[in-house]
């Protein structure tokens, strides 16, 4: 499916720059908005700026919002820049209030009150509840729009109540039960609800087991609670257990996808809100701190190595092979860092289990230090007729895979404490790490232990 996809949007791109080029831009308008406003972002963020500002003027006002909220920041942001506040304020008034509030945080702070200004005092109300709270929180991402009934009142009640809704909020699976102090009590599925007899009171058929959520609730705990227990709609309640708002599955989902996207990224020093097609000027300011840092990292390692010069030229085999142990433990801790930074993102990691992963990771170190020892030890002494390097080497090897996984489990877990993020921290570090203790491994390990080997083999 996601193959057919891609190849849909690579069929749609090309469509799109021949239509273009053929002039006839009433064909290309009807082509982009028969489409869903996810594919036309889709298509905005695959185009370079000169045909994008082209595809967005073609875009009818009534899907512009659809098409923003899908957007990445920077790319939405581009597009926002050109447009009036009123063209702002008339894109974002038919989304969700917490499509709304997602919109509006990443404008700027004078647009985003313009842009409130220019709402009826119900709507902005909503919305400025939504923004009190920080945007990764459950109060965050919150849609304020409930459909809300009381206990003591009977099915054909609620169904009347409901036939007089324009309509029902969307993702709506369950109806929220509060008392008269607007605290939450529990749900009336509506799956429940068509089955029940009209009789029926609702306390008598409402689920008191739905989890509230707690306003204050990180969005990836949200996520994991979703996961979990495969809700569609959950209930979002303040300190006092007040009904707030609620949270749909299409809102984790857009957790998930950030969070994926962010762990990516990550790793490369990224945002993973950056424009394919950003100016070269901006671009370069964000990547050039990355590689300052891993230059960095690389003129440590240089200087490692520079110490050893004189063991170097006794053993040139050394300069052949010496490369390889700090790439083994470069792999190998980026396989625990990796797991390590998914466990943390899932909660899966604490204080107690901390020390039992650590131990498996070292011992997985170990037992591969030993298998990749042997190996090394055997290719080196046969390709350079020299027992003792191929001593040195595997050594080294073995040491630097038993360093690697315990830096990969510690240091993400280190630097969660110090509230830097792991993904975007750890790979540089552990690069590093593994770097230095590798090439301080062999060339130590020779300076310290070459001259006895061979004496001792003679």
């Amino acid at each position: 499916m996601s193959n057919q996809l891609h190849i849909n949007t690579e069929e749609r791109l090309e469509q799109l720059a021949n239509t273009i080029e053929s002039g006839s831009l009433y064909q290309l308008q009807r082509m982009i908005n028969a489409m869903h406003p996810a594919e036309i972002a889709h298509l905005l963020e695959s185009s370079p700026p000169s045909r994008r500002r082209l595809l967005w003027e073609l875009v009818d006002p009534e899907n512009e919002g659809e098409v923003l909220i899908e957007l990445g920041d920077e790319v939405r942001a581009s597009l926002v820049d050109e447009m009036e506040t009123g063209d702002v304020l008339e894109a974002v008034k038919g989304l969700d209030i917490d499509d709304m509030a997602d919109f509006l945080q990443s404008l700027p702070d004078k647009l985003t009150e313009e842009t409130l200004e220019g709402m009826n005092r119900q709507q902005r109300r909503r919305v400025e509840q939504v923004l009190a709270y920080d945007e990764d929180t459950a109060a965050g991402m919150m849609d304020t729009e409930v459909i809300t009934i009381r206990t003591n009142v009977p099915v054909d009640v609620v169904l009347r109540y409901l036939r007089l809704q324009d309509e029902l909020p969307s993702h709506t699976d369950n109806l929220f039960v509060i008392d008269k102090y607007e605290k939450y009590l529990g749900i009336l599925p509506i799956i429940k609800l068509l089955t029940s007899q009209p009789d029926d009171r609702v306390e008598d058929i409402m689920n008191t087991d739905h989890p509230a959520i707690p306003a204050d609730m990180s969005s990836t705990e949200v996520a994991s609670l979703f996961e979990d227990r495969n809700l569609i709609s959950a209930p979002v309640v303040d300190n006092d257990g007040k009904l707030i708002g609620r949270i749909t599955v299409d809102d984790v989902l857009d957790v998930i996808r950030d969070e994926s996207e962010h762990s990516m990224m990550s790793m490369a020093g990224l945002n993973e809100e950056e424009d394919l097609f950003a100016p070269v000027g901006s671009s370069v300011k964000r990547r050039a701190l990355w590689l300052g840092t891993n230059l960095l990292t690389a003129f440590l390692a240089a200087w490692v190595i520079d110490q050893f010069s004189t063991t170097i030229e006794s053993a040139i085999a050394l300069a052949v092979l010496m490369g390889i142990v700090p790439s083994m433990g470069g792999i190998a801790g980026s396989q625990t860092l990796t797991l390590v930074i998914r466990g943390l993102a899932l909660g899966q990691i604490g204080k107690g289990n901390t020390t039992s992963l650590l131990f498996k990771e070292v011992m997985l170190g170990f037992i591969n230090g030993l298998i990749w020892a042997v190996v090394v030890f055997g290719i080196s002494t046969i390709a350079f007729h020299d027992t003792s390097i191929g001593i040195v080497i595997a050594l080294a090897m073995l040491l630097n895979l038993l360093i690697a996984p315990l830096t990969g489990v510690l240091l993400p877990i280190l630097l969660r404490k110090l509230n830097i993020d792991p993904a975007l921290a750890g790979s540089v570090i552990l690069t590093t790490v593994t770097d230095i203790v590798g090439y301080t491994a062999v060339l130590g390990l020779a300076t310290l232990l070459l001259p006895y080997i061979r004496s001792l083999l003679g």
